[in-house]
């Protein structure tokens, strides 16, 4: 895999970051008696203005689905975890570690590239064009979308062959992030990032039977120390007030109640 010196740092500090940011936020969460909600990076946007239109008082902990599922069974003290992978939920639930879980939005993969680069794709086969060199997808062992794209590639046929111009993000954030910069020629993301930024192009959209049918499951904690505000909260998630700004952001809805 090549690497992106110049991310180097910024991978670095922004992990340092997450780090002290979990810490301080269940120190605060544990003395407030708050929320203490732990959820998939690519749901950062639309859970930031979700947090605008709900009264819960609530800390976001945004990171990789995989990441995020080992804090847990670590024993981090936290309340809900939204994952980007049926995967991560279902291990917490083998290990008796759920009170709660349910099925809550569903994604698309789109193939995005820089906005300013002279480079035109429109299939996922181009990947294997020689003037693509370096392509930013998520780290396969941990993060649901690199899986969902390791997938999408394996059954077009063409993984091995692009093994040598993959550059592994810890998030989609960073997928986006490298793509938005011009450090890569291109990534394979979920649509709802790719919407959220003004710097990409969305040049191809994965047929969905290429991967498996990506699920963002909802699961309470058992060992929350709030478990009436944990129950309330992923409730809201659920209305159609919730719902409304889900869509707008891309999200496919599962359910929805009154």
């Amino acid at each position: 895999m090549k690497n992106l010196p110049k991310f180097l740092a910024l991978i670095l500090g922004i992990s340092f970051g997450i780090v002290l940011s979990l810490i301080s936020s269940v120190t605060w969460a544990q003395t407030s008696g708050k929320l203490l909600v732990s959820a998939a990076a690519s749901l950062q946007p639309v859970l930031q203005e979700i947090r605008s239109i709900d009264s819960t008082k609530i800390t976001y902990n945004f990171g990789s689905s995989g990441a995020l599922q080992q804090q847990i069974e670590q024993g981090a003290p936290i309340d809900v975890f939204i994952s980007a992978g049926v995967k991560q939920m279902d291990t917490l639930e083998s290990k008796g570690l759920l009170s709660f879980k349910a099925n809550l939005l569903t994604n698309q993969l789109v193939l995005i590239t820089p906005k300013s680069s002279p480079i035109k794709l429109t299939n996922f086969l181009q990947l294997l064009n020689a003037n693509i060199k370096r392509i930013a997808i998520g780290e396969t062992r941990s993060v649901p979308a690199g899986q969902y794209a390791k997938e999408a590639l394996e059954n077009l046929g063409i993984f091995e062959q692009l093994q040598s111009k993959f550059v592994l993000g810890n998030n989609v954030r960073f997928v986006l992030t490298a793509v938005e910069s011009g450090e890569v020629d291109a990534g394979i993301i979920y649509i709802t990032d790719a919407k959220s930024s003004d710097k990409v192009l969305i040049s191809a959209i994965a047929d969905q039977k290429l991967y498996s049918p990506i699920i963002y499951p909802v699961g309470i904690i058992k060992s929350s120390k709030n478990p009436r505000a944990a129950k309330g909260y992923v409730e809201f998630l659920q209305t159609k007030a919730a719902s409304s700004v889900f869509e707008k952001y891309g999200f496919g809805v599962i359910s929805v109640k009154s």
